[in-house]
């Protein structure tokens, strides 16, 4: 088996479980976890492509709610406490990646003739 193969397989996999997960939580889940989401079946075939990509993160909020484990208090602390640093990093690193690319010159092969391109010529049919 080649990697594209092996790949592909992966890919196969994850969708076909992420298209399981999609049926089971719009069909069940959804209307167990949001009060607002009980009768409201038109926007749900929106959510499917979303469902399929990150179904591991579904299932796990999904988890939590049922659980009880959700503490909706907490769940917006840890980024704004890095929100702060974030700001000066993202822009600093930013920069930095700038002036090095700006600073990291190319020669010019040695013993290169540039050569002049010609239209190709017409071939009589």
């Amino acid at each position: 088996m080649t990697e594209a193969a092996f790949i592909l397989d992966i890919l196969r996999g994850w969708g076909i479980v992420g298209s399981l997960v999609a049926a089971v939580f719009l069909t069940i889940g959804m209307d167990r976890i949001d009060a607002d989401a009980r009768g409201a079946y038109v926007f749900r075939p929106l959510l499917i492509p979303g469902i399929l990509v990150i179904w591991p993160l579904v299932l796990w909020r999904w988890y939590l709610y049922e659980t009880g484990a959700e503490r909706w208090e907490s769940r917006y602390d840890p980024p704004r406490k890095a929100h702060f640093t974030v700001g000066w990093v993202m822009p600093i690193g930013i920069c930095l990646i700038i002036l090095t690319g700006l600073s990291v010159r190319q020669t010019w092969p040695i013993g290169f003739e540039p050569v002049q391109l010609s239209a190709p010529s017409e071939t009589a049919q």
